[in-house]
């Protein structure tokens, strides 16, 4: 199962409907670290060391972010893109299944945008 780091801008109620559909699933909330209100790259940053993916509602700046780090060889452990427009309980079903399907390992240096 992957480790998931919550973007300050994800609709709660999806991570509230993930955690009823995988109540093991190991995640950490932007707003309850040190990092609440910090700009993007510091949380991929931060996500890279704590081998953590990053689930955003952030379709404009943080993939850019992100697929830089790569371009210049920085660690880069994944990003969870999830549009704003798609629905509460498709949000909830698509990112269980990623959560529960893939590895950490198999989203290194991706950004992946749901629906699948």
């Amino acid at each position: 199962m992957l480790r998931l780091l919550i973007d300050e801008n994800v609709n709660h109620r999806i991570l509230r409907g993930v955690k009823l559909r995988l109540p093991a699933i190991d995640y950490v909330v932007v707003q309850k670290t040190e990092l609440r209100g910090a700009q993007d790259s510091p949380l991929l940053s931060w996500a890279s060391e704590q081998q953590r993916i990053l689930v955003t509602h952030d379709l404009k700046t943080m993939p850019k972010l992100a697929y830089d780090r790569v371009r210049n060889g920085q660690p880069m452990a994944g990003v969870i893109a999830i549009p704003k427009r798609l629905s509460v309980g498709q949000a909830i079903e698509e990112l269980v299944t990623v959560t529960a399907c893939c590895e950490q390992i198999d989203l290194q240096n991706l950004v992946i945008y749901l629906p699948l």
